[in-house]
C-alpha cells in the first residue's frame, strides 16, 4: 500500500496543495501516493482540529511535508492525527532530534563545526558573562550566531558572523541584533559555532544535500541555496555513522566543502521539512515518499 502524504494548503486556495509544494504531490499522486491537507497557519496558531480538518479519518501512516514548525507544534499534530486514528511516520522525538541542534549535534560531533548552546526564549538576550563563558568552551578565533534551527546567513555581518569570539561586546551586539531579527521566531534558544573556511562555490559544486531513509542515503542533490544545479559526490562513510547513531527515520545533512579538501557537516535536518533544489525532479523526493511504503 503507498504512503500518504500530508502537505500544507494554499493560504487563498485551502483545497489545494500550497504552489511551493504542487507539483511534489502531482508526483506523489502520479505514483499511486495518496495526498491530504493541512492548515498549516491554524496549526501554529494552536487550532489543532481546524488544522487536520481534511485528514482523513483512519488507520493509516502518513508523512508530513511541509513548512517548518516549531517541535511543539509537530508533537501536536501528530498528536492530533492519532485522534483521527493515524499516525505520523516520523514520532515528534525524531522530530524533534533532527530538527534541533542540541538533538542531533551528538551524533555529529566529529564531523560538524564545534558548538555550544544556551536555552533562551524571544526578546531575552543572555548576558554578557553567559555568552563569554559559552565562547570560552570553543576554539580560539571567529565564530557563528544562530538558533537551534536556523542562521540569519544573509545579514551575515549584523547577525551571523563574529571575527573573534573573545571579543564579547562584539558578540553581544550581534546576538542581539540576531534576536531581534529572530523575534518569536527563535528556535530553541542560541547557539554558538566555531567558525570553519569553505571553499565559495563558484563553477563546481560544493554544497551537497544528502537525503537519508533508515540510515542510507537516498538521494543527493545541489544545496538549494547553491548556485551550481550538479550534486557533488562527497564520500558519506563518515556520514552514514552519524545518521545511524542519531536513529532518525528521514533526514537530510548538509555538507560543505571545508578549504583543505575535507567535507563537513554543516547542518543537520528534519527531511519533511528540508528544501529541495530547484533543479531537482520533483519525482525524486515523490518516489522516496511513496515507495518507501511499498513492502511494509
Amino acid at each position: 500500500m503507498a504512503r500518504a502524504v500530508l502537505y500544507c494548503s494554499d493560504v487563498l486556495a485551502p483545497r489545494r496543495v500550497d504552489e511551493h509544494f504542487a507539483a511534489e504531490a502531482r508526483a506523489v499522486r502520479e505514483r499511486g501516493g495518496e495526498v491530504a491537507l493541512i492548515d498549516h497557519d491554524a496549526l501554529i496558531g494552536g487550532d489543532m482540529e481546524q488544522a487536520v480538518a481534511r485528514v482523513p479519518r483512519g488507520p493509516a501512516a502518513a508523512w508530513y511535508r511541509g513548512w517548518m514548525m516549531p517541535s511543539d507544534r509537530y508533537e501536536a499534530l501528530a498528536e492530533a492525527v492519532r485522534l483521527r486514528g493515524g499516525s505520523l511516520v516520523v514520532a515528534p522525538g525524531q522530530y524533534r532530534s533532527a530538527h534541533e541542534l542540541p538533538g542531533w549535534y551528538g551524533a555529529f560531533s566529529g564531523i560538524t563545526p564545534k558548538s555550544v548552546w544556551l536555552p533562551s526564549t524571544p526578546g531575552r538576550v543572555p548576558a554578557q558573562e553567559d555568552l563569554a563563558a559559552a565562547a570560552g568552551k570553543l576554539p580560539g578565533g571567529p565564530g557563528i550566531v544562530k538558533d537551534y534551527v536556523k542562521s540569519r546567513k544573509h545579514e551575515w555581518d549584523e547577525a551571523c558572523f563574529v571575527p573573534d569570539l573573545a571579543d564579547t561586546a562584539r558578540l553581544a551586539q550581534v546576538v542581539r541584533r540576531f534576536m531581534d531579527l529572530q523575534g518569536d521566531d527563535l528556535a530553541g534558544g542560541l547557539v554558538l559555532r566555531a567558525y570553519e573556511s569553505f571553499v565559495a562555490p563558484r563553477s563546481t559544486a560544493t554544497e551537497a544535500r544528502v537525503w537519508w531513509l533508515d540510515g542510507e542515503p537516498r538521494l543527493v542533490t545541489a544545496h538549494p541555496d547553491s548556485v551550481s544545479p550538479h550534486a557533488p559526490e562527497p564520500e558519506l562513510g563518515h556520514v552514514r555513522a552519524a545518521v545511524r547513531r542519531l536513529g532518525c527515520r528521514f533526514v537530510t545533512t548538509d555538507l560543505a566543502l571545508r578549504t583543505d579538501g575535507v567535507w563537513r557537516v554543516v547542518e543537520v535536518g528534519d527531511g519533511q521539512v528540508s528544501d529541495v533544489h530547484q533543479d531537482v525532479a520533483e519525482t525524486a523526493l515523490a518516489g522516496l515518499l511513496v515507495d518507501e511504503a511499498r513492502g511494509g
